[in-house]
């Protein structure tokens, strides 16, 4: 095996471990994925990674669920910088206008990794956020949403944005879609980055 097909390997094996130990809370294996100063960006939170751990216990005691599956990924090695690509889907359950509902929002992973010291590890995921959906529990539950609030948050993500804000989060709403100027400002970053220049 060469050294980037290696490099390659051992991305992806970072990338599936970043969604199998943050489902499980398995904390300590979690922050193995990481570089110190390794940030999250996601629709209700942006910082660093031990912040993250933190307001994702947090939510947990508060009954949020929120749970990843991956499909396949994208790599790109140049020297100690990697940039992966990886298709996921989002799902979350919690009530919204009285009804249990999940939502599933499909996307991508866009992560920039270093190798340091030997090791690679994750400096700062990004997800793209390409469409949504919302759907009962009950599928013979009447839901009514409140229209203008929908239609406020991006397309790629706005039933996902819709539950969140109606549980109390914060949601961003300029991130990454299926297309547009966020889209090409983020692979303008991935470019830049595989080039040796900073984020």
């Amino acid at each position: 095996m060469t050294d980037i097909a290696a490099d390659k390997v051992t991305i992806r094996e970072l990338v599936e471990n970043w969604a199998v130990y943050r489902d499980a809370r398995l904390w300590d294996r979690f922050r193995t994925v990481w570089h110190a100063e390794g940030r999250m960006m996601a629709t209700w939170f942006q910082g660093g990674f031990e912040e993250f751990i933190k307001v994702n216990d947090a939510g947990w005691a508060h009954g949020v669920r929120i749970l990843h599956f991956l499909g396949g990924s994208a790599i790109d090695v140049s020297g100690h910088r990697g940039v992966a690509q990886t298709k996921m889907t989002i799902s979350q359950r919690a009530p919204v206008e009285g009804v249990i509902c999940d939502v599933l929002c499909t996307g991508r992973f866009y992560d920039f990794f270093e190798k340091r010291d030997g090791r690679w590890g994750l400096v700062l995921r990004q997800p793209i956020y390409e469409k949504d959906r919302l759907d009962p529990v009950d599928p013979s539950a009447e839901l009514s949403l409140d229209q203008d609030l929908l239609k406020s948050f991006p397309e790629g993500y706005r039933h996902l944005a819709y539950l969140q804000h109606k549980i109390g989060y914060k949601v961003k709403t300029n991130m990454p879609g299926i297309e547009g100027p966020a889209l090409e400002e983020l692979y303008a970053r991935g470019t830049r980055w595989l080039g040796g220049g900073a984020l």
